[in-house]
């Protein structure tokens, strides 16, 4: 059998746009179409997906009868045991107190999951509409369902779908929209920059005017080397700097999560034809673990006025005392209780105070700005890259076996990364 006819198999793969000798087999760039989240998931795009619905599923399938806190599936990154039922307690009041703050009364969540959200904030709303791509989590909350609060099966890019639109308006009132929409410790599920794009778009022009959209829990990609490090050295405390450095490498090409600098979603809020203003909150919690450490919330403001970063009125450039040991560092938690405790835009390992909260938002073009000259790789970690490595030289090697019988396989790598895809 020879290369050629190799390569004219795996040029004629649906999924396949380009394939070409390499120097050490064969590379092989998938079809964009693929990877797109619009107008619907591409092939690749809906293997991711249905990957995290079937986690999910397993996951809340053995959850708590509905009402009852269910932390199921919540374990530290450094031990890979479940964190402690006190501190995610903390974890859900902190995001509870975040929504609260902004006195919402009808709202939408994107990945309700569990309902953990759902129970705290229901008794302050008039109404509520959750989705989740499991179908489990959603057959779970089925007994607590009213007229004004439903739940409905929907991944997050399915946000304007006919089965969430009816929900909206069956809860909320036609033609009245959602004064918040809500992704909590959703986003690193997301594929890569295009399906978060199409994602927030879609929040940004749901969301009544003066809303918020609020995407809370969300990995830092600025702090993904030091998070690696941090992981490495807890499981192997004795291992010297040098190979530290080497395993934390490579858990950053390997993570399996998406992670994103609040500059990145600044941009992609510049495109939702209305003025969005942007405040980033450090998580608050007593605790010294991964989410107190390494999450952070943002909140985008439709339709109001703001000044650019700083702004009067904010302490920015405090050092964090979980990563940094500085003198004047501070913990989060320290600084609760004299203003919101804001991430300094610039680096996520400093702290800003604003008082009055209000001071903390600052325009969506002014924190975009702060990211020009930094590199597009430092702003995000998109999961989809790896993937598709994984995933796209699996099913070529299948399609192989079963067009060529008995044909020695060369080693299949793939080319291009995902990016933006649309």
């Amino acid at each position: 059998m020879t290369d050629e006819a190799i390569l004219d198999v795996l040029r004629g793969h649906p999924w396949v746009a380009t394939a070409r000798r390499g120097s050490q087999g064969v590379l092989v760039r998938p079809r964009p179409e693929t990877l797109a989240a619009r107008p619907r998931p591409g092939a690749l795009l809906r293997e991711f997906l249905e990957h995290w619905g079937d986690v999910y599923d397993w996951v809340y399938e053995g959850s708590p009868e509905p009402g009852e806190p269910d932390f199921s599936g919540w374990r530290a990154s450094d031990t890979g045991r479940p964190l402690p039922e006190d501190h995610m307690a903390d974890w859900l009041r902190c995001t509870a107190d975040l929504v609260l703050s902004r006195r919402p009364s009808r709202v939408l969540e994107l990945g309700c999951g569990s309902g953990l959200l759902l129970h705290a904030l229901r008794e302050h709303l008039s109404a509520y509409v959750g989705t989740d791509v499991s179908a489990a989590a959603v057959e779970r909350l089925g007994p607590v369902t009213t007229p004004r609060l439903a739940v409905v099966r929907a991944a997050a890019h399915e946000a304007r779908s006919e089965q969430v639109t009816r929900a909206l308006a069956d809860t909320m009132g036609p033609r009245t929209r959602p004064d918040c929409v809500l992704l909590n410790s959703v986003t690193q599920c997301f594929p890569h920059l295009g399906y978060l794009r199409a994602v927030l778009l879609d929040a940004l022009d749901l969301v009544a005017p003066g809303g918020t959209l609020i995407i809370g829990d969300i990995r830092h990609a600025g702090l993904l080397g030091h998070y690696c490090r941090w992981v490495e050295r807890a499981k192997d405390p004795e291992a010297d700097a040098a190979e530290i450095g080497r395993r934390a490498a490579r858990r950053a090409a390997q993570e399996e999560e998406m992670l994103l600098d609040p500059r990145m979603v600044a941009r992609i809020a510049l495109e939702a034809g209305r003025p969005v203003a942007v405040s980033a909150h450090a998580r608050t919690m007593a605790g010294d673990t991964e989410l107190t450490r390494y999450r952070y919330d943002l909140v985008l403001h439709t339709d109001v006025e703001a000044p650019d970063w700083p702004g009067s009125g904010v302490r920015d450039g405090i050092p964090n005392a979980l990563l940094d040991d500085s003198p004047g560092a501070c913990t989060p938690h320290a600084l609760r209780g004299g203003g919101a405790v804001l991430l300094d835009l610039a680096d996520p390992a400093r702290l800003a105070v604003a008082r009055p909260a209000s001071t903390g938002r600052f325009t969506a073009q002014s924190v975009a700005a702060l990211a020009e000259g930094v590199e597009p790789g430092l702003l995000a970690h998109e999961p989809m890259t790896a993937f598709v490595a994984r995933r796209l030289p699996e099913v070529l090697y299948d399609h192989l076996r079963s067009v060529l019988p008995g044909a020695q396989l060369p080693v299949i790598g793939v080319e291009e990364a995902p990016g933006d895809a649309r």
